[in-house]
């Protein structure tokens, strides 16, 4: 099988490598088919289609779009889009405007419980000022000893209902539809597997999505266990949907899975690509 990995980060969102070094990796680590999907930002596109050119890798460009559905924060990832699309531009800017506000307020929330200097910290991280996001705070709480590891910084101080946790509206699933549609490109739910729903709240996730016009979500994915794998390989078949496989990859040391190194789709799905002709 073709090695395609169609989710990664790169330090245009919250990753840690430039979208050319991000592309060497992939390239290195056995990657045939990539794509670069930084979180509501398709800035580093052009870099990185330049750098995979360069480096004879087939580019998918891609986004992931932050939205809330049912009081909980899903990412919708966009693939084969066109990133000068007015309509997705638009859209994206809208939805990063109260970034900094939610930031400045999680480090009042911080420094209230006696760790100070966070939005400041965690800016030094932060390769786009428009898009500072938790995980550049929990590379903050890392780099002052608070925490040991980015997942004990979100349990304990930034995930839902912990000291620094401040909601973000984002946009709707209707939105994020739309608008990767609208770029021409396929919309895919990511990561399912993370999201806290329970079996009656999934069902209408995925009825809603099918229902606006997506058409896929991620199977194989670097923040799955491998026994989710089979799962949502039957969620799937049982909806028709298209199976995409990605890392989620963020960076060298952070990330569970390195880019191109996930396993393959389970059987019987058909995968995103398979009309493509890459």
């Amino acid at each position: 099988m073709r090695n395609f990995d169609l989710h990664s980060h790169s330090n245009v969102s919250d990753g840690t490598l430039t979208p050319t070094a991000l592309a060497e990796r992939a390239k290195t680590n056995g990657v045939d088919v990539w794509a670069m999907t930084d979180h509501d930002e398709v800035g580093g596109i052009a870099e990185a289609r330049a750098a995979a050119q360069a480096l004879k890798l087939p580019y998918v460009p891609g986004v992931e779009i932050s939205i809330t559905w049912s009081g909980q924060t899903v990412h919708i990832v966009g693939l084969q889009i066109d990133e000068t699309n007015p309509t997705l531009l638009e859209g994206l800017a809208s939805i990063r405007g109260g970034r900094e506000y939610r930031a400045r307020e999680m480090a009042a929330r911080l420094e209230a419980v006696g760790i100070p200097g966070a939005f400041e910290g965690a800016l030094k991280f932060v390769g786009n000022p428009d898009l500072i996001s938790r995980t550049h705070f929990a590379r903050y709480l890392l780099e002052s000893g608070v925490c040991t590891d980015l997942q004990q910084a979100f349990s304990q101080y930034l995930g839902d209902g912990k000291p620094g946790y401040v909601e973000h509206r984002w946009a709707t699933l209707q939105n994020s539809v739309e608008w990767i549609r609208a770029a021409g490109g396929i919309a895919v739910i990511a990561h399912p597997g993370r999201y806290k729903f329970s079996d009656t709240a999934f069902g209408a996730l995925f009825s809603e999505f099918k229902d606006l016009g997506g058409t896929a979500i991620e199977v194989t994915t670097g923040s799955h266990t491998p026994d989710q794998y089979d799962e949502y390989a039957k969620v799937a078949k049982a909806y028709g949907f298209l199976a995409s496989r990605g890392s989620d990859f963020h960076g060298p040391g952070e990330s569970r899975v390195d880019i191109g190194a996930l396993p393959a789709l389970p059987s019987g799905v058909q995968p995103v690509w398979h009309d493509w002709g890459i």
